[in-house]
């Protein structure tokens, strides 16, 4: 049969099936999800600006405004019921998903599962619900990998490395943060990896990160000045913060499944879910607005704005019950960003202590803010070099790497003492065991 095809496509084959097509494919699939990943990017900004101008503007007195925006809630709500109800895989983060399909438990169909993804996303984040664009971002990488490679046959493991890369890329251009979304897959998605995965998720986490900062620049994500390295004295507080953001991660945690379990055990039915948490977003949109969307408004805000510890250990509460409200309700949206601004809340209360404490000065409430994120990060996750590299991308600045490895060490030695488990990993072994996904492997679509 070879023998009947011309030198040129022998040729062409062999170039194919050598391992450099290999990385091109990866880079090129880093492309496609770094345009994916904008459009969605920018389509949830532009319906979380519209969401601010609504409830900044005066007609949010009216009765009678209120009450066409509650009604559009609810039909909004019976929507991303309905689509969760239709497609389990779309529900939540999407990441423990991911790792089903990577260990063949379960089966993502990327056609309409994708167009669905970036819609319920963008509707229920828009609409004020506590979830964040990273999770979405993640599966929308694999799903755009598993369309391209429908076009293409690969083995297997090939097959399995480009869906995993296509992933980081997700992450990659969700965040301006290409290493961060390597390391990503690396802790989270893929227990083994070779020379020719790191190129490939590499090639591909590049390629989106260059098609995000074409669109939206090549700045960090978090627009944090005057960071400024913490002296030697302050690091009994830095392994302080460690240590309370691994024991406030496993709390967040457990609030999560808390209000999973709940809504099993009230036997609310799966298409009225998100109605609950949209409804509770307009009083939480008049009265606390930060804690509303993901949360990258808040964090920012948190370097900024001085509130008293008082006003941010409630916004800490108050952030985490109403994710986990919003998640429990299993509609499309991730943790990420909502974690990230609650280990910058843990951090900005802790810096309050230590300034009125006498221990640390005003100027450094940021750094603890900063790292405030990647240990509450690595207290949920699990996953510490990827909090630090992600928080060193996000922030833009490597003053604080010291103080970041030690945030992240002792955040990820205490969830070890205590037995807290990755929280992806716990979503995953919970989904299988309610058997919402059906049987079948990512690989083979």
């Amino acid at each position: 049969m070879d023998k009947a095809k011309s030198p040129v496509q022998r040729a062409m084959r062999r170039w194919y099936d050598s391992r450099l097509a290999v990385i091109f494919e990866s880079i090129l699939i880093g492309f496609i999800v770094g345009f994916v990943v904008v459009l969605f990017r920018y389509a949830l900004g532009e319906a979380e600006s519209l969401r601010a101008r609504l409830y900044a503007a005066p007609a949010g007195l009216s009765g009678l405004w209120l009450a066409a925006w509650i009604f559009a809630l609810v039909l909004a709500g019976l929507f991303l019921g309905w689509a969760a109800k239709a497609r389990p895989m779309i529900r939540g983060s999407g990441i423990p998903q991911i790792k089903g399909s990577l260990l063949r438990a379960m089966a993502l169909d990327w056609m309409p599962e994708l167009p669905l993804k970036i819609i319920t996303g963008i509707l229920g984040i828009g609409c004020g619900l506590s979830l964040g664009r990273e999770g979405p971002s993640i599966q929308i990488g694999a799903y755009v990998g598993q369309g391209v490679l429908s076009l293409a046959r690969r083995p297997h493991r090939e097959r399995k490395i480009l869906v995993t890369s296509a992933s980081a890329a997700g992450l990659a251009a969700a965040f301006n943060a290409p290493l961060a979304g390597v390391l990503f897959v690396l802790e989270e998605l893929q227990s083994s990896f070779s020379p020719l995965f790191i190129a490939c998720a590499m090639g591909a986490s590049m390629a989106a990160d260059g098609v995000a900062g074409h669109f939206f620049g090549l700045k960090p994500v978090f627009d944090f000045r005057n960071i400024t390295e913490l002296p030697l004295s302050t690091v009994p507080c830095v392994i302080l913060l460690g240590i309370l953001c691994g024991l406030l991660g496993d709390i967040f945690k457990r609030v999560l499944y808390l209000f999973q379990d709940a809504y099993e055990r009230l036997r609310i039915p799966r298409m009225p879910r998100p109605v609950l948490p949209l409804l509770l977003s307009v009083p939480v949109c008049f009265y606390l607005f930060d804690i509303s969307g993901g949360g990258h408004g808040l964090i920012e805000s948190l370097a900024r704005d001085h509130r008293t510890m008082r006003a941010v250990l409630m916004l800490l509460a108050a952030k985490i019950l109403f994710t986990a409200v919003c998640y429990g309700s299993g509609t499309s949206g991730g943790i990420f960003l909502p974690l990230l601004a609650a280990g910058a809340l843990a951090g900005d209360a802790l810096g309050l202590f230590l300034s009125a404490a006498g221990l640390a000065s005003e100027g450094q409430i940021l750094n603890f803010i900063i790292l405030g994120m990647a240990a509450f990060f690595t207290g949920v996750v699990n996953a510490p070099v990827t909090g630090m590299i992600l928080i060193l991308e996000m922030s833009g600045n490597l003053n604080h790497l010291g103080s970041l490895v030690l945030a992240c060490l002792s955040a990820f030695v205490t969830t070890q003492l205590i037995a807290s488990r990755p929280v992806y990993t716990v979503l995953l072994e919970r989904m299988l065991r309610n058997k919402t996904p059906a049987p079948g492997a990512l690989m083979e679509k």
